[in-house]
């Protein structure tokens, strides 16, 4: 039994954004881990979704609302009384927040903000950890070579940036004003991730799932920005930074409120055009073209990194895998479920968590150790 079993067994979970990429997987993963897991999303995002395709609904309890409803998760909460809440809900894409821009920032931001209010009105005493995933994009992103610290500028050029931004100005707000002081039980982490890929996504603009969904039909995908380079990580590498992070903040309290980058090793910087290569080494028949003159594309930038370095200090926490092992992890993915379609992949997810967390205690990562 590794220190994660001894900290969520048993333990009741809210994971708002259960329905999502991420929240899929960490649902699977806290399951795994004995805890009760208890979803709050408004809909689930995509046709296809890990969610539906792992058959998550049927391992936890399964709530549909809007995530500015402050009404009903404090009815949530109160009735289930959480020792963690995981707050993922978000609208994660870039595109969208250019063509819905106030509803991007209301429910990237309000939403984070109504999630918290919910906790700070709820009738519970008993210790409460919540972990708030936010962004990379939520630095002011200046281009920079290095990795961004979490004592860095946040800013946003774009809607989506800003508005996570904008997320973490508001959990910052009510974790100085109110859960430092008025409410010493409860804990805040906070959380900034981003290139994430893994199997089940199927999102919009995305990389992978528009490869993916182009290589099954045998066509051709359209590229936007092949020489764009990305410090690419398995989805399973900063879940298990969330958890690390969420037990950590159990048995040291005195991180409330602090800040944590997840991300690859800093190595670990390759373009699209790379990807798809290493990609290729998994798929057959992998064809592509360059539309980077595309005038339809919107801004986004050509680096991003994040320096972990607080990451490793405070939590012991480091990545897993290499670019080589994420891709490959990934397209193994896509591969049993496009030869597979409409069969369970709950128990291949499960799989590739229980391979993850080996791979973890081999290189002797302190959250995958024995407590």
């Amino acid at each position: 039994m590794n220190k994660l079993h001894t900290v969520y067994g048993g333990k009741t979970v809210i994971i708002t954004g259960h329905t999502g990429f991420k929240g899929s997987w960490l649902s699977i993963w806290l399951t795994l881990l004995g805890a009760k897991v208890i979803g709050i999303s408004n809909a689930v995002p995509t046709a296809r979704s890990n969610f539906s395709a792992s058959n998550v609904p049927a391992f936890i309890e399964d709530h549909r609302l809007d995530i500015r409803d402050i009404n009903g998760i404090s009815k949530i909460i109160e009735a289930r009384q959480p020792d963690f809440i995981f707050h993922l809900a978000a609208q994660a894409l870039v595109r969208p927040s250019y063509e819905s821009p106030f509803e991007t920032l209301s429910v990237n931001a309000l939403g984070s903000a109504a999630v918290l209010e919910a906790l700070r009105c709820s009738a519970t005493e008993k210790k409460v950890v919540a972990v708030m995933i936010t962004s990379d994009k939520a630095y002011d992103n200046l281009e920079w070579k290095w990795g961004y610290r979490e004592t860095d500028s946040l800013g946003g050029k774009d809607p989506y940036s800003a508005s996570k931004g904008m997320a973490e100005l508001a959990i910052r707000s009510y974790t100085d004003s109110f859960f430092d002081k008025v409410m010493p039980n409860v804990s805040v982490g906070i959380t900034r991730a981003g290139n994430v890929i893994g199997g089940g996504d199927w999102a919009l603009d995305r990389i992978v799932p528009d490869c993916v969904n182009a290589w099954s039909m045998d066509e051709r995908v359209s590229i936007r920005s092949p020489l764009a380079t990305r410090p690419w990580q398995h989805v399973l590498e900063p879940l298990s930074g969330y958890l690390a992070l969420g037990a950590e903040l159990v048995a040291n309290p005195a991180l409330n409120g602090e800040a944590y980058n997840f991300g690859p090793n800093s190595n670990q910087n390759h373009s699209v055009s790379h990807l798809i290569d290493e990609m290729a080494k998994h798929w057959d028949k992998v064809r592509w073209i360059d539309d980077s003159n595309n005038s339809n594309a919107v801004h986004e930038a050509g680096l991003l990194k994040l320096n972990c370095d607080k990451a490793l200090f405070d939590l012991k926490w480091k990545p897993t895998l290499d670019f080589k092992g994420t891709v490959q992890l990934t397209i193994e993915w896509y591969k049993e479920y496009y030869q597979n379609i409409g069969a369970d992949m709950h128990d291949f997810t499960v799989s590739q968590i229980l391979s993850y967390v080996d791979n973890a205690e081999k290189l002797q990562i302190d959250w995958a150790l024995n407590d």
